[in-house]
């Protein structure tokens, strides 16, 4: 019988030949922290007493920059010191970095073939390029910073095939919603997904970045996509290093495979107060407050265009406020270069810097009790971007665009036509 992605990878990067359901200790490539979950990881470091494998470990303050109070500014002093002691040079300062997990990409340390950990749920992100990456916590991140190792069971497989041509303003979050709506919170729990089909292919690599952000809501260890010529296109002059792209057997065995029709797919919404709770967007119909466009999840530049072109020569309702964040100093400069900031703003928007912001419930956006948001981030739990007594309504960028128009929650189409 032959292996899915992740038994290929996990047999590669722990010297032997694995299959699911073992235990394995594997090489990790890359580690990476944020400055809400990396203080707790320096302190475990630090009462080892080892040298640090500098080049293994990127730190990026991300959650609460800039620095909205005293304890937020704690966080990322600690940080602040920890590489400067240890000379750690994939540190990102603020005004250099943005959201982690886009800034884990576009500075070339995603590839295909890596094993990658981070001390972030969405560190899956980087499935989208073919690596085998996953969420940790602190104490787990301090010891890959002094061993580059960890211990790994190694996931069941599900497969996940989309084939046909997708309709208008379809995207990736309708993809993936429309799985997660199909098999639930916990339909993946500590499996690997693997994505692939037609559709897939044809997908721009944003909308697969959102895809595999997403797999960790249906409970996954990680979304894997297979790499094509998108991705090595991509990364030329960009990767750090070399990489080996890793595929499945063609008698790799899966213990769930499902297929999708793109055609039956449409513009989604994710209900509170999780992201399995998905229906139409056009039947939801709710009166929103705001609208938040941004996120690992959905704040690259691919994303504002397709907001921007339901939005150019429209005006944000009245009683609505848009907040759009974007994911990078890349994107925020790409999207200046191209009018698109301006079209946000001539709308009644407000832009902000890259930060991870209202998505965790940090700050700029925060919402007030009986307050309802459409936002194209990925968490709708109660209380996630306020209030418990606020609601959080999940969609792709041209949804919350039209519905920031509209002032309810809509299908594009309606604005546009």
């Amino acid at each position: 019988m032959g292996k899915t992605i992740a038994e290929k990878m996990l047999s590669d990067k722990s010297g032997r030949d694995v299959e699911a359901g073992e235990i394995v200790e594997a090489r990790v490539d890359y580690v990476m922290v944020n400055d809400v979950t990396g203080p707790a990881a320096f302190d475990e470091f630090e009462s080892l007493r080892v040298p640090l494998l500098r080049d293994k470990v990127i730190l990026i303050p991300d959650h609460y920059v800039p620095n909205k109070d005293i304890a937020s500014a704690r966080q990322a002093k600690k940080m602040r010191d920890f590489a400067l002691r240890h000379d750690v040079d994939n540190y990102f300062e603020v005004g250099s970095g943005g959201v982690c997990h886009q800034l884990m990409i576009e500075e070339g340390f995603a590839a295909p073939g890596r094993l990658i950990v981070g001390a972030d749920s969405h560190t899956c992100s980087y499935g989208a390029l073919g690596a085998f990456s996953t969420g940790i916590g602190s104490t787990e991140a301090a010891t890959v910073f002094a061993r580059g190792v960890l211990w790994f069971k190694v996931p069941e497989s599900m497969r996940f095939t989309v084939d046909g041509g997708l309709g208008k303003h379809v995207m990736g979050k309708d993809i993936i919603l429309t799985m997660i709506g199909d098999i639930g919170v916990e339909g993946a729990l500590y499996r690997s997904m693997e994505v692939d089909g037609d559709t897939i292919s044809s997908l721009s690599l944003s909308d697969r970045i959102t895809i595999a952000n997403m797999g960790i809501e249906a409970g996954a260890k990680t979304c894997i996509i297979p790499p094509d010529r998108k991705v090595d296109d991509y990364l030329a002059g960009r990767v750090r290093g070399e990489y080996a792209p890793v595929f499945a057997d063609a008698d790799a065995d899966y213990m769930d495979s499902r297929q999708y029709d793109a055609a039956e797919i449409v513009p989604v919404v994710a209900k509170p107060h999780l992201p399995d709770n998905v229906a139409p967007a056009s039947e939801v119909g709710v009166t929103i407050d705001q609208a938040y466009l941004g996120s690992c999840t959905n704040g690259r530049i691919e994303d504002f265009r397709a907001a921007a072109a339901i939005m150019k020569g429209r005006k944000v309702r009245r009683g609505v406020r848009m907040i759009v964040v974007p994911a990078t100093k890349r994107v925020m400069e790409q999207a200046i270069e191209e009018g698109l900031v301006k079209i946000f703003m001539d709308a009644g928007a407000f832009v902000s810097g890259p930060t991870c912001g209202a998505c965790l419930g940090g700050y700029m956006g925060i919402l007030a009790p009986g307050e309802k948001c459409i936002s194209s981030t990925n968490r709708n739990f109660v209380g996630r971007m306020g209030d418990k007594g606020s609601e959080v309504y999940l969609a792709n960028p041209a949804v919350v665009a039209a519905s920031a128009v509209a002032g309810r929650i809509v299908d594009p189409s309606e604005v546009t036509g």
